[in-house]
């Protein structure tokens, strides 16, 4: 009787590390995976800032004046 509640007692704690194992790995892979999908969309996001829009002055006498947009306010460059 002693054996077989050892048995039972051994093999129920291998079993509850088995799992913890694969809950750590599993969290392990969720938390890759996020940071493998963040940082893509950061490099696609990157890419894909506005170009500077260049605008030309119908004045004759303002010909040195430049206004362009970067993406985070206009800028006139005087």
């Amino acid at each position: 009787m002693q054996g077989i509640r050892t048995f039972f007692i051994a093999a129920s704690s291998v079993a509850v590390l088995a799992l913890a194992a694969l809950f750590t790995a599993s969290l392990t892979i969720a938390f890759v995976g996020t940071l493998a999908v963040l940082s893509i969309a950061k490099m696609f996001s990157s890419r894909l800032k506005p170009e500077p829009i260049r605008v030309k002055t119908q004045d004759r006498r303002q010909q040195n004046m430049r206004v362009w947009n970067d993406g985070r306010g206009t800028i006139i460059d005087l």
